[in-house]
């Protein structure tokens, strides 16, 4: 079930409100004030908000700024109720962030038109989400394969080294340093690499193989190896 919530300082209108969206099938929550509203968006995550413009204390355009400013409510889309919609009431709620507007006192059909619209897009909106999440999961995944293979089998190869030395009757500290220098070079490529994947803001995706993907970052030094 679809949750909506309804900020609006008029207790008729919340009612109102109320009724026709629980007829629809939708679980209403309510605010009767802009800093009521904005706390149980953040902790109530509807899937959509109904916003009156004009409240006392805190306006509705106030609000719908905080909101879209929010990284935990920046998705929700918003729509302005108002009773009053002209030029400069439309582009101030368009500059706050909002979804769309509707006028009192609105007709049914085009405020679950104008729902139906808002929802629809939201959702389309988190699928795509995901899917570039999950694209960006696997490409990571991948590309930390790839670039760690190298340094991992070095790891291995001196860690063997180092075995073999101490099994000999008379071993040898240079050939041991020199396999725990080894060592340390591939500590420090593999820390290297991570540091990179940590700092990638937006990623950049290269074909890896087929449909594959892999993260792209400079690491010269990493590629002059393979």
């Amino acid at each position: 079930m679809k949750k909506i919530l309804v900020i609006d300082d008029l207790p008729e209108n919340v009612f109102l409100l109320q009724d026709r969206l629980e007829r629809e099938g939708y679980e209403v929550l309510k605010a009767y004030e802009g800093r009521t509203g904005i706390e149980k968006a953040k902790n109530e995550t509807p899937d959509l908000i109904l916003l009156d413009v004009m409240m006392p204390e805190m306006t509705g355009f106030e609000v719908c700024k905080i909101l879209v400013e929010d990284p935990a409510t920046s998705r929700i889309p918003i729509i302005l109720v108002t009773a009053k919609i002209d030029a400069e009431d439309t582009k101030e709620g368009l500059e706050a962030g909002a979804f769309d507007y509707i006028k009192k006192p609105f007709n049914r059909i085009e405020l679950l038109a104008r729902i139906n619209s808002a929802l629809k897009l939201s959702e389309a909106q988190k699928k795509l989400l995901e899917a570039e999440q999950k694209n960006t999961f696997t490409a990571t995944v991948v590309t930390t394969n790839h670039k760690i293979k190298q340094p991992l089998t070095l790891l291995s190869l001196s860690t063997a080294a180092i075995k073999r030395e101490l099994k000999k009757n008379e071993v040898s500290p240079d050939a041991i340093l020199k396999r725990l220098s080894y060592i340390e070079i591939a500590i420090k490529e593999i820390n290297d690499i991570l540091n990179q994947l940590n700092s990638i803001k937006k990623p950049v995706f290269s074909d890896y193989i087929k449909d594959i993907k892999m993260v792209q970052f400079d690491d010269k030094k990493n590629e002059s190896l393979e």
